[in-house]
């Protein structure tokens, strides 16, 4: 039987984890915190995950929560004017629903599943010296843990990362209370505010540790007015903040919010991170080497809700060509195939990511404002979440983007 070692327990550690483990691998997950305590400390992203990466979850029966999280069935844009009125407002549906869990509760329970399931848990961070001793000991490593000293054993890719600074501050908080939205109310939809030169406002409805719950996701240009939560440490002072820029860039959604309170003491997170691709392999200093997983060697900025869905399609990549390997060594010519397969994948998300986090040109502008009269526009944007590489077919280009609004035009 063939010993893996995960180490990190977020979406993606997770997931192999419990795949591999399904198919009789001996794997041993290292996680630096107990479910106990994942539980009930702060919450750590704003998760939406769409179509295909739920089906990941489906397939290794990790779908624990389907049930009783929100059914997301449509993506929302509205794009605010110079006098914070709504110059664009328009909602695609999903071809198939999206969800939203606190990754908190998925975290802690697939934790915990794992470990009754007969996986081998160890509580305990993880140095580039400890790593060293493992891969000798174990037929393969990853590696999926998305911060601290083990990210730095793999080198920046600069082909692949055109930006050495963070190009949005991030600020998100956890609520209860929030408005029904009138423009919908028969159905749940993420909804993206663009606030242009300023920053964006994400709103998506989520399950969370007391239940249903909604997430009010600031996206700021760097030293802008949404730049304003560095050093806020208190959680209502947190809030007070995100409802005071609701009510002057996006008064529509401030109007649902003026009821809110946090879901609890945790439900607040702020932070900034520079988009960076690395290199997949880490080499250890005692010759051993490891294999980066999702964030660890393709970390894009969360502005088009990306992280969760491209861990577990990492994920789903990795199981498969784990498990296609057979009793094949792990070596790095292997290791770099594995990576390569994902990229496939991932090399989409990331083009899309960075083309949004610059200011739209002409043609993306008109897509956007074609999408409020015509609903295929706004359906096909929308579905993009679940399948970025569709954006090549009409979202770069000027000549395809003409193209295809004139097809589905009247007439066209």
């Amino acid at each position: 039987m063939r010993k893996i070692l995960v180490v990190g327990a977020g979406q993606s550690g997770l997931q192999i984890a419990l795949g591999l483990q399904a198919q009789g691998y001996e794997v041993t997950l290292m996680s630096n915190r107990t479910a106990d305590e994942i539980r009930s400390g702060r919450v750590m992203s704003t998760q939406c995950m769409f179509h295909t990466a739920l089906q990941h979850e489906r397939d290794i029966q990790a779908n624990f929560w389907e049930s009783q999280a929100p059914r997301i069935e449509g993506v929302g844009v509205s794009v605010a004017g110079p006098d914070s009125s709504r110059v664009i407002d328009w909602v695609g549906k999903l071809d198939g629903y999206a969800q939203s869990v606190d990754q908190r509760v998925k975290m802690a329970g697939w934790m915990e599943t794992f470990a009754q399931r007969g996986g081998q848990l160890v509580i305990h961070g993880a140095a580039v010296s400890d790593l060293d001793y493992f891969s000798r000991t174990y037929d393969l490593v990853l590696v999926s843990a998305g911060k601290g000293e083990l990210v730095s054993m793999f080198e920046r890719d600069a082909a692949r990362s055109p930006f050495a600074e963070p190009q949005r501050a991030l600020s998100v908080a956890y609520v209860h209370g929030l408005g029904p939205r009138p423009e919908h109310p028969e159905f749940d939809a993420v909804r993206c505010n663009l606030v242009p030169g300023v920053g964006e406002l994400f709103v998506m409805p989520t399950l969370t540790t007391s239940g249903r719950a909604d997430i009010l996701f600031w996206e700021g240009v760097p030293g802008g007015p949404l730049d304003a939560f560095q050093g806020v440490k208190d959680p209502s002072e947190h809030l007070a903040l995100t409802l005071e820029l609701l009510e002057k860039f996006l008064p529509w959604e401030y109007a649902r919010a003026t009821k809110v309170e946090l879901t609890d003491a945790g439900g607040t997170l702020a932070g900034r991170y520079a988009p960076t691709v690395r290199k997949p392999i880490g080499r250890l200093p005692g010759g051993g080497l490891v294999l980066g997983v999702a964030d660890v060697v393709v970390a894009n900025d969360p502005i088009t809700g990306q992280g969760s869905n491209s861990a577990s399609k990492c994920a789903a990549s990795y199981i498969s060509s784990i498990v296609e390997h057979g009793d094949e060594p792990f070596d790095e010519a292997w290791m770099q195939s594995a990576f390569d397969r994902y990229w496939d994948t991932a090399q989409w998300v990331t083009k899309w990511t960075n083309a949004m986090l610059g200011a739209p040109p002409e043609h993306v502008l008109n897509i956007l404002g074609a999408a409020g009269q015509l609903q295929p526009v706004a359906d096909r944007f929308a579905n993009g979440f679940d399948n970025p590489a569709d954006f090549e077919n009409f979202f770069y280009d000027p000549g395809k983007a003409a193209a295809y609004l004139e097809s589905v035009a009247p007439g066209g």
